[in-house]
């Protein structure tokens, strides 16, 4: 019965994603055209920010979190057979790799590079972080090769951003089988939603583009989601979150 419960709960949350990522994906085109904002103006170049706004600093930050994302999700979906695991897999890799291309996509636009032009460390666009040491696990290495952020510095075992799993992290979940790797990606999967959520709210607060302040709260609303889900999903595999 709980297992159906969560199955609905998964498609509702996979349906809400999904609605976010549709109407971001319009704004993303509207406002790149510079006709999106409801001002009339129509000059795109107002638009544009500079290469260490908030604007750039999320879209480089956010397009390799996403990376780490998909990496998790395509692990895990070869390590199980549960089917409601390997499903919100594929949504988590579905919905971030389009958001990832949106970002990178309007890094384009702008033309401002992937990697951040002064050297910052991840997260320096968010006040009072102190770059990467924010908080989080760290990476595990997915940045390497991803297009966005492969020249950022990292810490202890490839520590990134916030919620981004380790290095050795990503190296135990490809060692694991059957639940034991269905309670390991949740868990590294929640720690990793909630690292993003912070950084999607602190972009909804500081940067000026208005779809991609859209896109952000896009988001918030759709791991949030997805963190109801996954910790239903830890609680049937007699498990929940780390603390």
């Amino acid at each position: 019965m709980e297992r159906r419960k969560t199955r609905r709960v998964r498609r509702a949350a996979g349906a809400a994603v999904a609605l976010a990522l549709l109407f971001a994906g319009a704004a993303t085109v509207a406002s790149a055209r510079g006709d999106g904002d409801g001002s009339g103006a129509g000059d795109a170049s107002v638009r544009v920010p500079g290469a260490s706004s908030a604007d750039a600093g999320f879209a480089r930050d956010m397009a390799v979190h996403h990376q780490q994302a998909v990496e998790m999700s395509f692990i895990v979906r070869d390590r199980t057979d549960d089917e409601d695991v390997r499903r919100l897999a594929y949504d988590i890799a579905n919905t971030q790799a389009n958001q990832r291309g949106m970002l990178l996509g309007w890094l384009d636009l702008w033309e401002l590079p992937k990697v951040d032009p002064g050297g910052e460390p991840p997260m320096a666009w968010m006040p009072g972080t102190g770059g990467h040491e924010h908080g989080g696990h760290g990476s595990g290495g997915s940045e390497a090769g991803s297009g966005a952020g492969s020249e950022a510095g990292s810490g202890a075992d490839g520590v990134l951003m916030a919620g981004m799993a380790s290095r050795s992290e990503l190296a135990r979940l490809n060692r694991l089988d059957g639940e034991r790797a269905e309670v390991f990606f949740l868990q590294l999967m929640t720690d990793h939603h909630k690292g993003g959520v912070d950084m999607a709210e602190a972009c909804a607060s500081l940067c000026s583009v208005p779809a991609e302040q859209r896109l952000a709260r896009g988001m918030v609303e759709g791991q949030r989601s997805e963190l109801g889900l996954m910790r239903d999903m830890l609680a049937e595999r007699g498990a929940e979150p780390r603390a």
